[in-house]
């Protein structure tokens, strides 16, 4: 088998945080990456749906909202779509701060709620649509062409502007303006402030475009519990399967052929929050049920793996065979010298 491990922050992106690092015991995915021979894939910053993207050949003017909504099991057809994933804003030190639909809790009843109340207004526009509480989208009554990073980009992060001050995109800020105080007036959301809770005050809109006419790939499966990873392999006609509990658990799925590719992202969200306590559950995890497992299988010639890590500082890349693990002189590093190698790296 040759398998594709994509991790989004793989790497924890502050060096000097010796808390983050002290003790982190993950002998198996240090040796993977000290033996490993780089092969980089971007330069810096990287966003797990950029790498997504590219490990199907896309990398400029990706639909993404199109290839998402394929991936949640609802044909775009030929619209264009472009993701209105809901928000919370608030303004912290003079900047505004963005949460999202994982932060905020948002049931399927209130997010319903809202983007009914969204098309009894907009309806000349398109139509939104809650394919999930925290994954929305807005189907453009005619296309648009803007570009903003995606919502795994931003979130928790501090944000200059929603949208590009460009004059094609005047008719879509005053769309955004006339949402935020349509839903900051709506019924949902005064209730949830009335109960201490974050409020939906805006959307993310982000990744717009239709359906690639065709899109052609050699994976063999596609496992990812990622929807836009699942509407890649979709549009691409490729086997798509839910992210295994661990290899073990993918090598009964795929066999011992074949070029799959695996998402994993149990530590986004840890970093997207700075939650350095669920980070570093995240990597032992994947110690225990992923690199452990496989650096047994690499050794016996079972897998050639190529492991990738979508971080600020790029998407740095290792790709490793049988005989890489024999460079007994290749000595195992700290997580931390490779965090601090890469930030130099990004530095030059």
């Amino acid at each position: 088998m040759r398998l594709t491990l994509l991790i989004p922050e793989l790497i924890w992106p502050e060096p000097g945080d010796a808390e983050t690092f002290a003790g982190l015991a993950c002998p198996a995915l240090e040796t993977l990456l000290a033996r490993g021979r780089r092969a980089d894939a971007a330069a810096a910053p990287a966003t797990f749906d950029a790498a997504v993207a590219r490990a199907f050949g896309l990398d400029r003017a990706v639909p993404y909202a199109a290839l998402r909504l394929l991936g949640e099991g609802i044909d775009p057809g030929e619209h264009h779509w472009t993701c209105a994933d809901p928000v919370h804003l608030r303004l912290h030190q003079e900047r505004l701060i963005l949460a999202d639909g994982s932060r905020i809790d948002i049931a399927m009843a209130e997010a319903e709620a809202l983007t009914g109340e969204l098309n009894r207004y907009f309806g000349d526009v398109g139509e939104f649509r809650a394919a999930t509480p925290e994954r929305w989208y807005l189907r453009l009554s005619a296309a648009a062409d803007f570009e903003t990073p995606p919502l795994s980009a931003m979130a928790g992060r501090r944000i200059d502007r929603q949208l590009p001050e460009e004059g094609r995109t005047v008719w879509l800020r005053r769309l955004l303006n006339e949402a935020q105080m349509l839903l900051h007036g709506h019924a949902v959301n005064e209730a949830r402030a009335d109960g201490g809770r974050m409020t939906v005050n805006s959307l993310w809109l982000w990744g717009p475009g239709a359906l690639p006419d065709a899109l052609e790939s050699d994976w063999t499966a596609v496992c990812s519990d990622h929807p836009l990873a699942l509407g890649l392999a979709r549009c691409a006609g490729v086997p798509a399967h839910p992210a295994p509990k661990g290899f073990a658990a993918l090598a009964e799925l795929a066999g011992g052929d074949g070029k799959v590719l695996v998402t994993l992202e149990p530590l986004l969200r840890a970093m997207q929050y700075e939650d350095i306590d669920a980070w570093r559950a995240g990597i032992a995890a994947l110690e225990r049920d992923w690199f452990a497992p496989l650096a047994a299988a690499i050794r016996r010639g079972r897998v050639d793996l190529d492991l990738r890590a979508s971080t600020i500082y790029g998407e740095p890349g290792w790709q490793v065979e049988r005989g890489d693990l024999w460079k007994f002189w290749q000595r195992p590093r700290p997580l931390q010298a490779l965090a601090q190698e890469l930030a130099d790296g990004a530095g030059k």
